[in-house]
């Protein structure tokens, strides 16, 4: 079965969400496709796993998103193949279809750069999918941990990134806070976050007064800091570091890195870092007429040049922008090459506590200031009214009276990892 359509966007993360809203606004006809039926806000995913936040205040219905926009339609399904050459994609059915263009937002799955028994042992967080399994992990260890006198849950977190920080920093709160106050201090006492990293620094990417102050916060609430030396193998008891040391760990937590996946490696375009696409400063992919690369399954540049981040602020305003570029494609106008609007950083580092850098200027701030900031922006962030007020009340609950989210086991949850389905996967 083969059916035509004006544009098909491949994957529902913040590219293609952003995309095929903006090509709705103008009328286009737009076939969005996802595996799942929702779009996730991915920076909340650490909340979720560390039962800080609910998955209905991160997971909004494609549906729901796009209600108002009546030349949009949602399919979901599973992609199994793309042919850029062909402007065209295969589900899993064996249903092919066609676009006159073609927008690829699929999103990346974990690189474990070949690290032995990382992909077997190690908990990825990079779906609603992932952190909802790492949450029941967690909490069915720490009630395996409370039966028995001497019980403990060990965590390792391996990557200094943001993603590796806001982690261990939530998970160590959970200790201090929610595990000393639902189950007994003596058991808090017992349990460990380790944070991994090959580089000398958390957060690379921030200034080095950011990065001091996120140390000494992280040490500060028991977070024990293993940086400079990478991790050589995950093992289902901990992990075995380059200097021959091993960390034991119930929980290995992976926020090492993303990759592009196996769409993008067999979908005939030429990749670049990390499998990722390089694009070309109107986001279009090389060699190929009528495709366009967006989001982690993207390399960016900037105008100078210069490669932007995997962030997810990137991810929007490039959908925005690809869609205007499309628009002028459909209606004989000319591309522009993007030009990234650049807001800064931030990351969480426990309650009261976070580092942002704003602006191309980076202004700086540390604790409650930038805590607060990161507040307000991914509440105005957070799709859909629902779940910005479930966010907010979250928040509220968790940060002002340590009362976590509940998260109820409902069977025997095993210890191997997630299945991987990261968000804007199709």
């Amino acid at each position: 079965m083969e059916d035509s359509y004006q544009v098909i966007v491949v994957g529902a993360g913040f590219a293609g969400v952003a995309a095929a809203k903006e090509l709705g606004r103008k009328g286009v006809r737009v076939l969005l496709i996802d595996s799942n039926n929702y779009h996730q806000f991915q920076p909340l995913l650490y909340q979720l796993a560390t039962s800080q936040i609910g998955v209905s205040a991160i997971a909004r219905p494609l549906r729901s998103v796009f209600r108002r926009f009546k030349t949009v339609r949602v399919l979901t399904a599973k992609v199994e193949s793309v042919d850029a050459a062909e402007r065209s994609v295969t589900t899993a059915e064996g249903r092919t279809l066609r676009a006159e263009v073609l927008v690829i937002a699929v999103g990346a799955v974990p690189n474990f750069f070949n690290t032995p028994g990382a992909e077997e042992f190690a908990f990825p967080l990079y779906s609603v999918t992932d952190a909802t399994r790492l949450g029941t992990g967690l909490t069915r260890l720490l009630d395996q941990a409370d039966r028995s006198p001497d019980g403990s849950v060990d965590v390792v977190v391996v990557g200094g990134g943001p993603t590796g920080v806001e982690t261990a920093g939530a998970m160590a709160e959970n200790v201090k806070y929610v595990v000393r106050k639902y189950f007994s201090p003596a058991l808090a006492a017992r349990c460990k976050v380790h944070l991994v990293d090959m580089v000398p620094s958390v957060l690379n990417m921030f200034s080095t007064k950011s990065q001091s102050y996120a140390t000494e916060h992280l040490t500060k609430i028991g977070v024990q800091l293993h940086m400079g030396v990478g991790v050589t193998e995950v093992r289902k008891d901990g992990v075995t570091l380059a200097d021959g040391s091993t960390v034991p760990a119930q929980i290995v937590v992976w926020a090492g890195g993303l990759k592009a996946g196996d769409l993008i490696a067999n979908s005939g375009l030429t990749q670049g870092r990390g499998g990722r696409v390089d694009v070309n400063p109107d986001l279009t992919a090389p060699d190929v007429d009528g495709v366009y690369v967006l989001g982690d399954a993207a390399n960016i540049t900037d105008s100078t040049g210069a490669k932007l981040p995997q962030l997810g602020s990137v991810a929007q305003q490039a959908g925005k922008w690809a869609a205007n570029n499309i628009i002028a494609d459909l209606r004989g106008g000319t591309r522009k090459p993007f030009s990234y609007f650049d807001k800064g950083y931030m990351a969480m580092v426990g309650r009261g506590a976070a580092v942002a850098e704003l602006g191309r200027k980076r202004l700086q701030l540390q604790g409650p200031f930038a805590f607060l900031s990161w507040l307000l922006v991914h509440l105005a962030l957070l799709s859909g009214v629902q779940q910005k007020a479930r966010a907010l009340f979250s928040w509220l609950n968790g940060y002002l009276l340590h009362s976590p989210a509940q998260v109820v086991v409902s069977g025997p949850v095993e210890k191997d990892p997630p299945e991987q389905t990261p968000p804007g996967t199709a």
